[in-house]
């Protein structure tokens, strides 16, 4: 932390800020810096020792972690503080008042940062009187930086331990009649508008501790909307000779608010006034005393997810992107600005996600009910998100259809209904598919063509850039964009996509309607196996590689060792690892530029790093029996072509059932042929970033060699403009990457929303169902069947571990994770659609699967049993 918070800490320098806002009344009081601290320390080499120790044990090694931070608070306790700094300290409390009561409060510098609050990590000693306890206490404070909770979350929030030093703040006590916290912001929702008091009498550590449960008070443009009055029976209260107490409170007064609403209001409009100076929305900790608040601490709130930036003061509501590309980890701002320039619509970042602004189309009743269809067939969760922003009636604001290009008329309110059950809408708004509709014949030959156009395109590409370097590089690949852009608009690719999403939909409607319950997703059985998708097949090919592995035992016993990313250079020095080495490349050849979370061009590529593959060959060697590629494939066409047989022969014997059996066979036939390619698109996009990539890093490199940039992947912290400004003008800002590298720490912890608003609200939606057994969780049906097994929670591909019958839980499988299904029995993610890469391949695979199941590496535990019911969308915990 620089500037004056490497001096006094956070706490002090927020305290600090708060002291030269007019109308805010802060305590009078002092900073002991934190190079008293260093200079206190200085005395005992001992420590210098232990901090090693410390900083090389595992953050899960509770026990060790323990013992030797209780080693280091005990040595830090016994130092006698030196006295220039005991006298500079006792100096100032004469000229306060030495006899007055203090608060002597830690402040570390890496606390209450704009990226990590670290509330409550460190200590606070209230009601401290007399010289000698102050310095006491001073050293306790100094020790607190060590406690077990302090020493762990900085290592899970990567901080070393030797970069974070301790200020103290003695501050003049205050003997409030209540106290309590103001949140500026909803800190359950997000929603910047709303402000939540909590409040209760005495001091603010009956709270903190939970000794009570607070009053809280909702305030929504400055009137109080809410409130919760607690039976308020305890209270904390400073002793005269100092320390605190608990003691009863009043009967009578127990249930009596603790503030009017006057002086609720009164305190949220104190504490927008510190929202406006620091910038962002503050957790405030404030006393009544005599009428007056007086303000004690301010912290920014950590935990909003933060809103995109726009140029107006309109609403506006946004939908993840990354829930509609199964990638919810926060990008580097390279990999956000790449996928902005190359995408379709115009993309929103915030928090190291981006979002696409659905307000116009949510306000035109002509697209508004498409928007929500289509929404609800992938995402049920974001369809009700998206109706509940729309209830509300005054948040979108209804555009009349006058046609393209009329003129909006004056405004009126937009609801929704929520009847039925989100993802199951009626026929209105529903896509046409079939007879004179069809925009292309079930004709195999235009994915061929597509597919042909793509390779073509990505081939030009690899041979043009090949020679382009400095700014020509960043120009060309400008140009390169706009054919990445023509290439994915195609009409023709977005017909075949639509044909195959929209014959499976017509499958699942019309089977079950004409041939009932027993027929539901029926879509899910014949599209197994399904020729010519590029995802699926990558998974086989894996088996593939594994046969040739499988044979070699000193290969297979070399890559169960394998720890550096050339092994495959020392692989053919092996028995029979040349031949396993040519396997792999060819692999990577084909399907080397994909990995988890693609969409981000920064992250390492299965070409830039192949160990991630090798625990999944391992497992497919130990798993499977020479050929299953094949094997799995056919298996899986022939229970499609029984399917067909049966429900075609079923069609036949009712009433009308020849033209219901032709339309379905025609409609089998369509999915058939276009459900593949589905994901080829995406293919091609990564292939492309793939070679953006290289050309890209190619340039940093020439930058470090240029004495420019300290490390490559720095660039990967800059945007696409911003890289190219530094390759014209060889300097670079290496204070804005840090800052990037600190923010990107700080996306991680976040948890995007499916749905925000522009008043920072994060809706999650939800699905409404009440065909759910009790405790159990649910989920999107996307791949029908019921599996029982072992849960696998993986949250990270490179330590799968897999047997055969696993269930793999997860936070979202990408195209990158599907060599990982061909080796499981079920899916379980957290985010998911119908039509979203895990959903399609567990269908062609004839894996169980349920999808969009909030929370779901947290409810279920690594190695319990579940049962996923793949047909209707939930899973049972059996263990």
């Amino acid at each position: 932390m620089g500037g004056i918070g490497g001096v006094v800490g956070g706490k002090g320098a927020h305290l600090g800020a708060l002291s030269r806002i007019d109308g805010v009344d802060v305590p009078a009081g002092f900073c002991v810096t934190t190079d008293a601290f260093r200079q206190t320390l200085a005395q005992e080499p001992s420590i210098d020792v232990r901090l090693d120790q410390l900083s090389r044990l595992d953050p899960d090694d509770r026990e060790a972690i323990r013992t030797l931070s209780a080693e280091i608070r005990e040595t830090i306790e016994g130092i006698t503080i030196p006295g220039d700094i005991a006298s500079a300290i006792t100096s100032t409390l004469t000229r306060l008042g030495d006899q007055a009561a203090y608060a002597v409060r830690s402040s570390a510098t890496a606390e209450d940062l704009p990226t990590a609050s670290f509330a409550g990590q460190q200590d606070t000693y209230l009601n401290v009187v007399g010289r000698t306890a102050i310095l006491r206490h001073v050293s306790r404070c100094w020790a607190s930086l060590f406690t077990e909770r302090a020493v762990i979350y900085r290592q899970q929030n990567g901080i070393d331990h030797r970069s974070v030093h301790m200020a103290v703040v003695v501050q003049q006590m205050v003997f409030p009649y209540a106290s309590g916290i103001l949140f500026t912001a909803d800190p359950v929702t997000g929603n910047r508008n709303v402000a939540t008091v909590d409040a209760g009498f005495g001091l603010g550590e009956a709270l903190v501790s939970g000794l009570v449960n607070p009053d809280v008070f909702t305030v929504r443009h400055g009137e109080v909307v809410g409130k919760t009055i607690a039976a308020k029976q305890r209270a904390v209260h400073a002793l005269p000779s100092g320390g605190t107490q608990e003691v009863a409170v009043d009967s009578q007064r127990q249930k009596q608010p603790t503030l009017t609403d006057a002086q609720v209001v009164r305190l949220v409009q104190l504490g927008r006034r510190i929202e406006t100076h620091f910038g962002r929305p503050q957790d405030i900790e404030w006393c009544l005393v005599d009428d007056g608040f007086r303000i004690v601490q301010t912290r920014p709130i950590t935990t909003l997810f933060p809103i995109p930036e726009v140029d107006d003061r309109e609403n506006h509501i946004y939908v993840s992107v990354g829930h509609q590309q199964m990638m919810t980890d926060p990008m580097k701002p390279l990999g956000l600005s790449v996928w902005q320039l190359t995408a379709m619509v115009p993309m929103h970042e915030a928090g190291g996600r981006l979002f696409v602004d659905v307000t116009r189309r949510l306000a035109s009743p002509a697209s508004r009910a498409g928007l929500l269809d289509l929404m609800g067939r992938g995402d049920p969760l974001v369809r009700d998100a998206l109706e509940t922003v729309l209830d509300r009636e005054d948040f979108v604001l209804s555009l009349p259809d006058t046609g393209p290009g009329g003129p909006p008329g004056a405004p009126r309110s937009v609801g929704s209904s929520k009847s039925g059950t989100p993802g199951t809408p009626g026929k209105a708004g529903k896509p046409t598919v079939g007879g004179a509709s069809a925009p292309i014949e079930n004709d195999p030959a235009v994915v061929t063509e597509l597919i042909e156009r793509s390779q073509a395109s990505i081939a030009a590409l690899e041979r043009d850039i090949r020679t382009k370097t400095g700014p020509a590089l960043f120009d060309f690949l400008l140009e390169a964009f706009a054919e990445h852009k023509r290439v994915l608009s195609d009409p023709l690719s977005f017909q075949a996509i639509m044909a195959g999403m929209e014959a499976t939909w017509w499958l699942n409607d019309h089977l079950q309607e004409w041939l009932g319950e027993i027929e539901k997703n029926a879509a899910d059985t014949l599209t197994l196996s399904a020729p010519g998708n590029i995802t699926s097949e990558m998974g086989l090919a894996l088996l593939d590689v594994a046969d040739v592995v499988r044979p070699h035992a000193e290969v297979v016993a070399f890559l169960q060792d394998v720890k550096d990313e050339d092994f495959l250079e020392e692989l053919a020095n092996i028995a029979g690892g040349a031949e396993a080495r040519d396997a792999i490349e060819a692999y990577l050849d084909r399907y080397g530029m994909r990995c988890v979370g693609e969409i981000d061009i920064t992250r390492p590529r299965w070409r830039e790093r192949p160990t991630t593959l090798v625990p999944v060959i391992l497992d497919n060697v130990r798993n499977f029996a020479p050929g299953a590629a094949q094997r799995r494939f056919e298996e899986g066409r022939q229970e499609a072509l029984k399917k067909e047989r049966d429900v075609l022969s079923r069609l036949r014997a009712l009433p009308d059932g020849d033209q219901k059996a032709d339309e379905t066979k025609r409609m089998i036939d369509r999915v058939r042929t276009f459900i593949g390619y589905r994901e080829y698109p995406k293919y091609g996009i990564v292939s492309r970033y793939f070679i953006y990539k290289q050309a890209l890093l190619a340039e940093a490199e020439r930058l470090v060699q240029a004495g420019v940039l300290s490390e490559k992947e720095d660039v990967f912290y800059l945007t696409f403009q911003e890289f190219h400004d530094v390759v014209r003008s060889h300097q670079v800002d290496d204070r804005l990457i840090q800052r990037r590298k600190d923010a990107f720490r700080s996306y991680q912890a976040l948890t995007p929303p499916r749905v925000l608003t522009s008043d920072g609200e994060a809706v999650t939606g939800a699905y409404r169902r009440d065909d759910v057994p009790a405790g159990a969780l649910v989920g999107l049906p996307v791949s029908a069947g019921t599996i029982e097994g072992r849960a696998r929670v993986i949250l990270d591909m490179a330590d799968a571990d897999l047997q055969t019958g696993d269930i793999l839980v997860t936070s979202y499988t990408d195209p990158s994770w599907s060599p990982l299904f061909v080796g499981i029995a079920g899916l379980v993610t957290e985010v998911g659609g119908l039509m979203t890469h895990g959903a399609v391949i567990a269908r062609e695979y004839g894996l169980p699967a349920v999808v969009g199941v909030e929370q779901a590496t947290r409810l279920i535990r690594d190695g319990q049993r579940i049962r996923v019911h793949g047909t209707n969308g939930y899973i049972e915990i059996l263990s």
